[in-house]
């Protein structure tokens, strides 16, 4: 019998962290985000164990490229502009293992 390495084969973390007087992913539609991946992943049937799970998380440190989600155990980071965004990575990424490109943030980008 194979047996998984992870409980999960993907995890997707979504930054919904709010900073006070500064810009953060909550004011750049994190949580909209986070709620549309949630359910395209369930609807995609990818959801449970052996599988993707979606999780929120607070501040991810990578402010200046926000709103901004990653995948592991790639490692793979995300920004991202709307739900068509989120459509490309649960459909390429999270069900092919194809990393979107064009979505990628750039290894320079932090706070």
């Amino acid at each position: 019998m194979n047996t998984p390495t992870s409980y999960y084969q993907r995890h997707i973390f979504f930054c919904l962290n709010q900073r006070q007087g500064e810009s953060s992913c909550a004011e750049h539609g994190a949580q909209a985000a986070f709620d549309h991946c949630k359910r395209q992943v369930k609807a995609a049937g990818l959801a449970g164990p052996g599988q993707v799970r979606v999780n929120k998380a607070g501040c991810l440190d990578r402010c200046a490229g926000g709103p901004v989600a990653v995948v592991y155990p790639e490692a793979t980071w995300y920004t991202f502009v709307d739900t068509s965004d989120i459509d490309e990575i649960v459909e390429s990424h999270l069900k092919h293992g194809q990393v979107v490109e064009r979505l990628v943030l750039p290894a320079d980008v932090g706070r």
